[in-house]
C-alpha cells in the first residue's frame, strides 16, 4: 500500500474517536453552540475529506456518537462528578482542554463501564496533544482518583 493511500484510509480505533469526541465537544463550548451542531459540522467537514478532522471508520464514527450523546444525557452529572472529584481546582479557572478531556473520561469510566486504564491513557495523551505543558499530569491524577473513589464505591 503505497503513503497516500495509507494516509486516506478511515481510523477506526477508539483513540481517534475519543479525540474526534473531544474536539466537536470543545468547538461546541468555545463557539457557544448546541453540541448536535458542533457534531454535524464536524462529521460533515470530515466526510468532505476537510483535514481538520481524521476520516472515521464507520465503528469509530459511531463510538464517537456515543461519546457525544451520552455528554448531552449525562452532562450535568459528570459535571458534578468532577466537582466532587476535582480538589483546589474551579471549571472557571481551569483550562478548558483539560476539562472536556476529563469529562468525556468521566463519562466513559462511569456510565459507559469502560476498562479505566485504557481510558486514562488515551485521556491522558490528548490532554498532552491539545493542553498545556500540566494537562497530562493534572489529567492523569484527576481521573486516577475517580478510578480509585469508583473502585472502592464498587466494592
Amino acid at each position: 500500500m503505497r503513503r497516500r493511500d495509507k494516509a486516506a484510509a478511515p481510523v477506526g480505533n477508539r483513540r481517534a474517536a475519543r479525540e474526534f469526541a473531544f474536539r466537536v465537544l470543545f468547538e461546541a463550548a468555545q463557539g457557544d453552540v448546541p453540541l448536535s451542531l458542533a457534531r454535524s459540522r464536524a462529521e460533515g467537514s470530515m466526510r468532505e475529506g476537510d483535514e481538520t478532522h481524521a476520516q472515521l471508520s464507520d465503528d469509530a464514527l459511531n463510538f464517537a456518537g456515543e461519546l457525544l450523546d451520552g455528554m448531552e444525557a449525562h452532562r450535568q452529572a459528570v459535571d458534578e462528578l468532577l466537582k466532587r472529584t476535582i480538589r483546589g481546582w474551579s471549571f472557571e479557572t481551569m483550562a478548558q482542554t483539560d476539562l472536556n478531556v476529563m469529562r468525556l473520561a468521566a463519562l466513559e469510566m462511569v456510565w459507559l463501564r469502560a476498562p479505566h486504564p485504557p481510558v486514562i491513557e488515551s485521556a491522558v495523551r490528548i490532554a498532552r496533544k491539545y493542553g498545556g505543558d500540566d494537562s497530562g499530569r493534572f489529567v492523569n491524577g484527576v481521573l486516577a482518583s475517580l478510578s480509585r473513589a469508583q473502585s472502592v464505591g464498587d466494592a
